[in-house]
């Protein structure tokens, strides 16, 4: 009999043990697979997420609304808080990769892989992707998240090389991304506010026609509130903090037919060259610059970076920054310090 209790006791025990294991935390291994999972069963999703960069001399902060459509159909619009009719989008349709600034009625469209070419802290598939293919990425398990730390693949800034990643734990999608530099600070966060699993979506949100209109009556007021601010505006000489070591050689002011033009030229162990344009008028939408470079977030706006220069749109003014000596981390610097407004 007593052997028989002994034995009962045994089963019991047991059972109890299988059911606490069937009830514990889910290992990295798991987790990892309903990420996967997750993205293999979708037709997309929406989500909305502030994203803040300290990458630059100030914080800066980013709204972004991120549209995906399987397979391959991309919209991010990202609003600055501090440029706010400087919206721009990047979107990714069976033409191509653009960015575009519909109130400039300005658009590029890119020769690129993205967003399959570097790491992308708004997109799911991207932070996945970096998880799986980190063996060294690591996890854990709180109250109300999943955590990774892993490794990034920026192919053009080498200063942010991690990365944490928070999952809700019931529906597996972003909460919080935070990227880090070598010394673990966080220096970009995107925190996530909403996240739809297969929405619907119309046949052309993902068109330009719909995302850069130029015939319709709300473009119509965009263009024209923009032609009053910056005729009302005076062009002022913005100079960069980071400058490589280089000082202002010479600088330039040309009268254009309609706008005006600062050309200023950098001398020193690396040589460049920052222009800056403003415009009285909108042009008239035309086919978008195609560029053959990377698509690059300063922290204010959105860049392209092509192999010896970058070019961006801030508060209504043009801006081309060139060398033939400048790295491309080299020329990033430069573009995102180019924030204060020099005495003339």
């Amino acid at each position: 009999m007593k052997r028989l209790n002994l034995s009962l006791k045994l089963m019991v025990f047991g059972l109890i043990v299988l059911v606490l294991a069937a009830c514990g935390e889910k290992s990295q291994e798991d987790v990892v697979g309903e990420l996967q999972k997750n993205v293999e069963e979708m037709s997309g999703y929406k989500a909305a997420a502030e994203m803040s960069m300290n990458t630059g001399q100030e914080e800066q902060k980013f709204n972004i609304d991120i549209w995906h459509q399987k397979e391959d159909f991309y919209r991010i619009a990202l609003t600055s808080e501090a440029d706010k009719k400087g919206k721009q989008i990047i979107l990714k349709n069976k033409e191509g990769v653009f960015v575009l600034t519909p109130a400039l009625e300005k658009s590029f469209k890119f020769q690129t892989e993205w967003p399959n070419n570097g790491s992308q802290p708004y997109l799911y598939q991207s932070l996945i992707e970096d998880i799986a293919g980190d063996e060294e990425a690591t996890f854990k398990s709180t109250e109300n998240s999943y955590i990774f730390k892993t490794k990034t693949n920026y192919q053009s800034n080498n200063n942010l090389p991690f990365q944490e990643v928070h999952f809700d734990k019931k529906t597996y999608t972003p909460t919080l991304v935070k990227v880090l530099d070598k010394d673990e600070n966080a220096l970009v966060e995107v925190k996530f506010s909403n996240f739809e699993l297969n929405p619907t979506f119309k046949k052309d949100d993902f068109s330009m026609e719909k995302n850069m209109p130029s015939n319709d009556d709300a473009s119509k007021e965009t263009s024209t509130e923009v032609e009053e601010d910056t005729t009302e505006d005076v062009l002022e000489v913005v100079m960069p903090e980071f400058t490589a070591g280089a000082e202002v050689k010479e600088q330039r002011e040309v009268d254009l037919e309609n706008g005006k033009r600062i050309i200023s030229t950098f001398a020193g162990e690396k040589h460049f060259t920052l222009i800056q344009e403003r415009l009285d008028v909108v042009p008239t939408l035309s086919s978008p610059q195609e560029v053959e470079g990377d698509i690059v977030n300063l922290g204010n706006t959105i860049a392209a970076l092509d192999e010896n220069k970058i070019e961006w749109n801030y508060n209504g003014v043009n801006y081309q920054l060139s060398s033939e000596e400048l790295t491309k981390e080299e020329l990033i610097q430069v573009a995102q310090s180019v924030q204060v407004k020099a005495v003339k």
